[in-house]
């Protein structure tokens, strides 16, 4: 079974020029920076696919290594704020399938312990006590 994080802004009026260079920044930065080549990173959907009134649409399959999973949603909650700052009159939804992520003005887009390394820690142990390095290799457990 597979979790995504959705996104998308919704506006009457359709992006400028300098908006669209914005996204096309935010998202090439963003895609570069990505800590997984194997995993799915922040995917904006063409314009011409999205309903009237969506400026910017996009989601991402969630890793099924728990390991990965707390960097992963980070790295696109981050991007998914940098789009939001690029595009603030748009209203915006973000959910990670049912659970919708609240926006706060001053941290952006986050989940509750998704910097905490402790926990990203427990995650990344397998059930043998080896870490899975990222990339993709284990590494002696604590």
């Amino acid at each position: 079974m597979s979790v995504s994080l959705y996104y998308t802004a919704r506006r009457a009026t359709p992006l400028t020029g300098s908006e669209s260079a914005a996204v096309t920044r935010v998202v090439t930065a963003r895609q570069a920076s990505f800590p997984y080549e194997d995993e799915e990173s922040l995917y904006v959907y063409a314009p011409r696919a999205a309903e009237p009134g969506t400026v910017l649409d996009g989601s991402t399959k969630m890793p099924l290594d728990p390991g990965r999973l707390l960097p992963v949603v980070a790295h696109v909650l981050d991007s998914v704020t940098e789009l939001r700052r690029a595009l603030p009159d748009a209203g915006w939804h973000v959910h990670l399938d049912d659970l919708d992520i609240e926006w706060d003005e001053a941290k952006g887009y986050e989940l509750p312990g998704m910097r905490d390394p402790d926990l990203m820690g427990e995650l990344a142990a397998g059930p043998d006590g080896a870490v899975t390095a990222p990339d993709g290799r284990g590494t002696p457990g604590r």
